[in-house]
């Protein structure tokens, strides 16, 4: 049911027409979309195992599966994570150098930023897998989760994990620090130049612009940093079903609010959607 719930919200998103609006339009659009299939893939790889776990009690899952799930769960994240500092960008010359916008974000310039974004994860996702499948398993193989994640199937091992650690410290400050600071500074410059206009009006759209974006990056990050941390430094202080319930909101928070977010929050979708439903 929640599976079919998050299809109708993205198909709905994705039939909004977007063809006869202008070029900063068109790129809300294609920024709020690229996220809907992003956070649509990521419930597609995870939740029909919870599922299963949950109504048929099947609560096995092979190896190479596992292996599958922890690399495309942490993939789908981490492009979610660029995808938020692309459009954190993009909000920030929209605001910032609007009478360059079209000049600056140019149709290349977007499609190199986002397959530099998507190549920068597969190439640091890839080697996740084979640290695993390096690892002896001598011990429990009982996961607390609903889904295979990077940090709770290393645990199982019987050997020193210290370079699964390391590298995925490593690959937090390459993807989710790097992305939070590029997020940080264009909200500063945004700031900047929204404080600067003289009109309330003006600057009152130029705050309204990026309340959807922050409230994808609260309902996206906080879950995140949360587990994060809790993975590597709150093991024996936080609670293991609290730790469950907010792994779980990380990965199905993000797929059922974002469409209704942008959808009531972004004018320009809401009004497309409506031509649409019309």
């Amino acid at each position: 049911l929640l599976h079919l719930l998050f299809l109708m919200e993205y198909l709905y998103m994705y039939g909004s027409p977007s063809h006869s609006s202008p070029y900063i339009i068109r790129c809300i659009f294609f920024f709020s979309h690229a996220l809907s299939l992003i956070d649509l893939l990521t419930c597609t790889t995870t939740l029909p195992n919870a599922l299963c776990i949950f109504w048929f009690s099947l609560k096995e899952i092979n190896f190479n599966a596992c292996l599958a799930q922890m690399f495309f769960v942490q993939g789908f994240t981490g492009v979610e994570s660029g995808v938020l500092m692309l459009m954190a960008l993009d909000c920030c010359v929209a605001i910032c150098y609007p009478l360059r916008y079209a000049t600056i974000l140019t149709n290349p310039i977007i499609a190199k930023a986002g397959l530099a974004t998507f190549l920068r994860v597969v190439l640091l996702m890839i080697p996740f897998p084979f640290l695993v499948k390096r690892l002896p398993f001598c011990q429990s193989n009982i996961i607390s989760h609903t889904y295979c994640d990077h940090m709770s199937v290393v645990k199982l091992s019987c050997a020193s994990i210290t370079v699964n650690v390391i590298y995925g410290l490593m690959v937090a400050l390459l993807i989710g620090v790097f992305d939070i600071c590029c997020i940080s500074l264009s909200y500063t410059l945004i700031l900047k130049a929204a404080i600067s206009l003289s009109s309330s009006d003006a600057r009152q759209k130029a705050f309204s612009t990026c309340t959807a974006h922050i409230s994808a990056v609260i309902i996206t990050c906080v879950p995140a940093f949360f587990t994060f941390f809790t993975h590597r430094f709150g093991g024996h202080t936080i609670p293991p079903s609290l730790h469950i319930i907010v792994v779980n909101l990380y990965l199905l928070l993000p797929p059922t609010l974002n469409p209704i977010v942008y959808g009531v929050k972004t004018k320009q979708i809401r009004k497309s959607g409506d031509k649409g439903a019309g």
